[in-house]
């Protein structure tokens, strides 16, 4: 599973799930076959990380999902707190603190026939949240994971807006089976110009001479955790760049990782078939993944 492997947890079996405010078990949560977001991927979603009892990024994860649902033209019809009253609901259910992936689910809501136009719409919008115990497994924080380029690229917002965390993830789950028919763990993706965008579930970073570079951001979703890299490798004194790169240049890289809200940075050993650098996880990246979990650390303390 690349950078989303984690550790089974049986308490997960007992988990209360939240739809529209009301708890379901595991077992019981169930949405109709008529909501637009099963329909037709018609919705945001949004995942955030529970740590010693408060959530990460809080504000940033928020903006990212109201801008995504105002990108698609979506009112949520909740008020931006009355979303974080039903997180920590859910949360406060499952007596839940810490090693907890939440993913939030918004769809347009039910629809009285399957038809695609938005305006033709029976419920407000539909509300999921699903909070489970996931654990990232520490070995891929140090053994790292095998990156292969893919031909499924990244398209422009005139296509599908590539920088929002829309349900329609056909772009991104291409890509991810053209990786795993390589034999990859994750697939570098390239923007319409040919430079280097992202992977298909993560966000790219490489290193070299001591630069850490990323792509331009114009054509990957809005990290959150790419977010944090730059800020940190900005007060840190570290030089980095968003900016357009090829592959040519991620061969040439002395050291390579990928970020997301799940696990972290996680660092690229190989990219197609051959090692980065030499091929373990490098200096500069387990520099900054202390820097990150310090940061973590700080965002929910108290």
């Amino acid at each position: 599973m690349g950078t989303h492997e984690y550790f089974d947890d049986p308490r997960n079996a007992d988990v209360q799930i939240s739809i529209n405010g009301e708890l379901y078990s595991r077992d019981d949560a169930k949405i109709s076959v008529f909501d637009s977001g099963y329909l037709l991927g018609d919705g945001v979603w949004e995942s955030f990380r529970l740590h010693n009892g408060k959530l990460a990024f809080l504000d940033e994860h928020l903006d990212r999902l109201l801008h995504g649902a105002a990108e698609i033209s979506m009112d949520p019809h909740r008020q931006r707190e009355e979303i974080v009253q039903e997180i920590l609901a859910v949360v406060k259910a499952n007596g839940m603190r810490d090693d907890v992936h939440l993913r939030l689910i918004l769809s347009r809501g039910l629809k009285p026939t399957p038809y695609q136009a938005p305006w033709v719409i029976s419920s407000q919008p539909t509300l999921v949240i699903i909070p489970e115990y996931k654990r990232a497994n520490p070995r891929r924080a140090k053994e790292g994971i095998s990156l292969v380029s893919v031909e499924t690229i990244r398209g422009s917002d005139k296509v599908q807006n590539p920088r929002i965390n829309s349900l329609s993830k056909h772009n991104c789950i291409a890509a991810c089976i053209e990786a795993s028919e390589k034999g990859g763990d994750e697939g570098l993706m390239l923007d319409p110009h040919g430079f280097v965008s992202t992977c298909n579930s993560t966000h790219f970073f490489m290193a070299k001479d001591g630069e850490i570079w990323t792509s331009s951001g114009e054509f990957c979703l809005d990290g959150i955790t790419r977010r944090k890299v730059l800020e940190i490798c900005k007060s840190n004194g570290i030089p980095s760049f968003a900016k357009n790169f090829t592959l040519d240049d991620v061969r040439s890289a002395d050291e390579a990782f990928v970020t997301g809200t799940f696990a972290g940075l996680t660092p690229v050993v190989s990219f197609d078939g051959v090692p980065v650098g030499d091929g373990k996880r490098g200096p500069i990246c387990e520099r900054l993944q202390g820097l990150y979990i310090s940061l973590v650390e700080d965002e929910c303390s108290g």
